[in-house]
Formats: structure tokens, sequence, C-alpha cells
């Protein structure tokens, strides 16, 4: 939607029904040219606008050679190291810090630790299974061992509320797909409730029910942010650095490449590579200055 007004304005409020090729080329090339928009944004832009046409207007636009279209650049991603780990965890407390953990001791995205469910946390196999992942893909990763006690006091508060709320007549848990009318009294179980419950309950499906949604990936975000400066650290890093970190010191540490890209859930290799960029760096490159005292 904020692309297809975005569209429409450049062209005066013209109607995309009356306009097509030439104009989307126009609009396109006005981002890259003007507006200097990165090549992920050219991508958004075009692929909401080609679906407009196709999806709502009904027309083919047709193949856009007159399009400037930019190269997506390759960079190395943020990594922390074993001490600035340290140092921000440090830094945090609580409900935050366990899922910093959980991020950094399990190489998950963000997403994928808001969203974990209890029945997906085996405490006694230490593992952790990742449902519906990038890709709609499950996959098996670890669970930290220093992560159990903190974990365990976390799960019985949560079995705590969830009691509470079945007492008020709630304690339910959205489920994904049809799943709720197949298995009604599911969502109910402790199992299905998240590890990272939302702090309010919210109506869901017909009205009837009230659930208990993830927290918001914010919850997580911030309070990183907050860390890292109090740190004193001086990287451009998000909460998903601390991912590159699980796979960079994986790596470091003489775990097999292969290995790691089945932790991460990554669909090809090549993606997992990039971190053989940092690591060799590390381990076996010795500056040319460092040999003239030698």
């Amino acid at each position: 939607m904020f692309w297809v007004r975005r569209y429409i304005l450049f062209h005066n409020k013209r109607h995309p029904a009356q306009m097509g090729k030439q104009e989307l080329e126009q609009f396109l090339n006005y981002l890259v040219n003007q507006r200097n928009v990165s090549s992920s944004t050219q991508s958004q832009a075009l692929n909401a606008l080609v679906f407009m046409y196709r999806e709502v207007v009904g027309t083919e636009p047709g193949w856009l050679d007159g399009m400037r279209r930019l190269q997506r650049k390759t960079r190395l991603p943020v990594v922390l190291s074993k001490r600035e780990v340290q140092l921000v965890l440090s830094e945090m407390g609580g409900t935050p810090r366990l899922m910093a953990e959980l991020l950094y001791g399990s190489g998950l995205r963000v997403s994928e630790c808001v969203t974990l469910r209890v029945k997906d946390i085996d405490l006694d196999a230490g593992t952790i299974l990742v449902r519906s992942g990038k890709g709609n893909k499950d996959r098996i990763t670890v669970l930290p061992g220093s992560c159990k006690p903190e974990l365990e006091r976390h799960l019985l508060k949560v079995a705590q509320r969830h009691s509470n709320d079945l007492l008020r007549g709630a304690g339910y848990a959205p489920m994904p797909n049809a799943l709720y009318r197949k298995y009604p009294a599911a969502s109910s179980t402790l199992g299905w409730q998240y590890v990272f419950p939302s702090s309010t309950l919210r109506p869901w499906h017909d009205g009837q029910r009230q659930v208990r949604w993830h927290t918001s990936t914010a919850t997580i975000q911030k309070a990183f942010k907050r860390a890292v400066v109090a740190a004193g650290i001086h990287k451009a890093a998000s909460v998903h650095s601390l991912r590159h970190s699980f796979a960079s010191h994986l790596l470091a540490g003489g775990t097999d490449i292969r290995r790691i890209q089945q932790l991460l859930g990554h669909k090809s290799l090549q993606t997992t590579m990039i971190y053989t960029q940092i690591v060799e760096v590390e381990k076996t490159v010795v500056s040319p200055l460092d040999r003239l005292s030698g």
C-alpha cells in the first residue's frame, strides 16, 4: 500500500490502469537516481507494484528493460568477540538476558526466539526444536547447559501464570493454521504456551477466547541496544549479531561448517561460508608489520 500510494502521487494521482511499463520505469529510476535508495528498497517497490498490476489491475507490466537495477551489496556480518558478548550480557538482566543467552547460545533468530513454545524445549536432551523457521523449515539446535537453571525457573513462572489464566477462563495460546479446529483443547495446554508470553491477554479468533501471544521482538531489541551502549561497544551491533557470533565462535572452535549450517537452518552452504572470511583472517593471517620485529 505504501509503494502504490507513492507511485500514484509521483505521477500526479493518475490511476494505475492508465499507466504501465514507462511510468513504472520512471518511478523506479527516480527512487535510485534522486532518492538514493538501496537495492532491497528498490526490489520491494518493484515487487509491490508488479503485484498491484497483476492482482488488482489485472494486467502484466512487461519486462522493464529501461529500469536501472541496483546490484545487491554483499556485506560481512557484525560479529562480537567472546569478551564483548560477556560485556553485553553483564549489562542485561531478567527475561531479556535469558533471551539474549538463547540467541547467542543456540543461534536463534529473534523471531524464532519469541515464538518458542514450551513443548519445543527439551531440557533433558539439551535441545530446542525450532518450528517453521525461515523458509518454513523445522530444525533442531543446541540448548546451552548454562541456560538450563534459569530457563527452568522461567518456565515455572510461565506455568504459574498459565494456571492463573485458566482460573479466570483464559489460558489459551494461538495455534497455527487450522489446528485449533482439529485439536480445540490443545490451545489451553501448557505445552502450547509461548516460552516468552505477552504480559496482556487479547481476544482471538471468534473473540470468545482470551489468548497470550508471544512478547514483542522490540523487548529484546531495545534491551540489547541499551546493553551495547552501556558496555562501551562501538560496533554497529544489533541483536542479530548474537546469531552471527554463535556461528563465528563455533567455526573458530573447530565445529564443522556443515554442522553449523544445520544449526543455523541455512538452505545453502554458501550462506554459512561467509563466516569463514572473518575466522580465517583472525586465525591464520599475520600482518607483515608484525613480522618486522622478528
